[in-house]
């Protein structure tokens, strides 16, 4: 994560904004016969109060909320924390912040039973009042989760500095790139480049998958050498102020063969079909389809073998999931990846990404570089 001590201008902006809106819309969102929330999850304490250590645990109760921290962010928490009272506690953050919650006059505390394991339920559960021990604490669904999928203007001026770092990066891998190059290599160049580029970690994984490895959606990097004559998919991301980016790009290397052309631009066509089909009010499930009945067409669509995106913010895979059937509305400022993929067992595989923000009436592209056909 960022340094505390060195927040760039628009985080200094989130800062100052009022979390106490975010934290209304939050309470307003718990569930009936609930007067509180308790939460727990780093990227959603991070969203309704600025704080980013990776202990700690907020009560949210009427106008009020009160974060729980230990001593190793006592300073940190001071200068982070905002619209919130902090609380240093020696041990158990999360027993004292359900005991605090107790304590308060709460009748029923939400939490997210998503992201809530038994053994943390059974320690809230302890640090309360036996009267009230079984019935205090009531799943509230992911609530905090819903209200990060829409981003405001702070959020999406971050995400697009990110989104076009991993460009920048695209475009610096496209020099360093031959055949003979180990895939390792490869990765390790882009997220050294990325840290020199202004990235404080990876968004998750680098892939880098080469040949016929390349038919592996996920490939991790190996000492596999690139070879003289086949694909290459690098899928990768950056963290900037927290917010990560999400980008795919798959090059070719020596000439190709008129399959592996029609290949990709068949991707190619599915993508930007779906990019096409993003706007305010379409259902997940319709981009997921544009993408699909492009690659359906070409009797490609059994090698398509995952959801065509996800939604991307303080975490890499957020809501909403678009995918086949997917019901759920879009609505302008979230910000979703468009990735269809094809992948031939033991010959090779193309997948081409992008993060896209929905506005109004269309989606904007936020990793603007070339996509077009690029041979090496």
């Amino acid at each position: 994560m960022a340094s505390w001590r060195h927040l760039s201008r628009a985080s200094i902006r989130i800062a100052k904004m009022s979390f106490h809106v975010r934290q209304k819309r939050a309470m307003s969102h718990i569930a009936i016969g609930q007067d509180g929330l308790l939460v727990t999850h780093p990227a959603d304490i991070r969203y309704l109060s600025g704080f980013t250590g990776s202990a700690g645990a907020l009560v949210l109760h009427g106008k009020r909320s009160t974060l729980f921290t230990d001593g190793r962010y006592t300073a940190q928490a001071k200068a982070e924390a905002k619209g919130t009272k902090v609380v240093i506690v020696p041990k158990g953050v999360l027993g004292a912040a359900s005991a605090a919650a107790a304590a308060a006059g709460l009748k029923h505390c939400g939490f997210d039973a998503s992201l809530t394991t038994v053994a943390a339920l059974e320690a809230m559960r302890k640090a309360v009042p036996a009267g009230v021990r079984r019935s205090f604490f009531q799943a509230s669904g992911p609530v905090v989760a819903g209200l990060r999928e829409v981003k405001d203007d702070a959020e999406i001026e971050i995400m697009r500095r990110a989104a076009l770092v991993g460009c920048r990066l695209f475009d610096h891998m496209l020099e360093f790139i031959h055949a003979g190059l180990t895939e390792m290599a490869i990765a390790a160049e882009l997220e050294y480049a990325a840290r020199l580029a202004g990235a404080e970690a990876m968004s998750f994984e680098t892939i880098v998958a080469s040949g016929e490895r390349s038919s592996l959606p996920h490939g991790r990097a190996t000492g596999s050498k690139l070879p003289k004559r086949g694909f290459l998919t690098m899928d990768f991301g950056v963290v900037v102020d927290g917010y990560c980016s999400d980008m795919t790009r798959t090059v070719h290397l020596g000439k190709a063969t008129q399959e592996e052309f029609d290949v990709y631009h068949a991707v190619l066509e599915a993508q930007e079909a779906a990019v096409a089909a993003i706007s305010e009010g379409v259902m997940a499930g319709d981009v997921d389809e544009a993408a699909r009945s492009v690659l359906r067409r070409a009797k490609l669509d059994k090698y398509f073998t995952h959801s065509t995106g996800h939604g991307v913010g303080l975490e890499i895979h957020e809501g909403p999931r678009v995918a086949a059937e997917q019901k759920q509305v879009l609505k302008r400022g979230m910000v979703i990846t468009v990735e269809p993929g094809v992948y031939i067992p033991g010959k090779f595989g193309v997948r081409i990404e992008d993060m896209v923000l929905v506005t109004g009436s269309a989606g904007e592209v936020l990793t603007p570089s070339v996509k077009a056909w690029t041979q090496l």
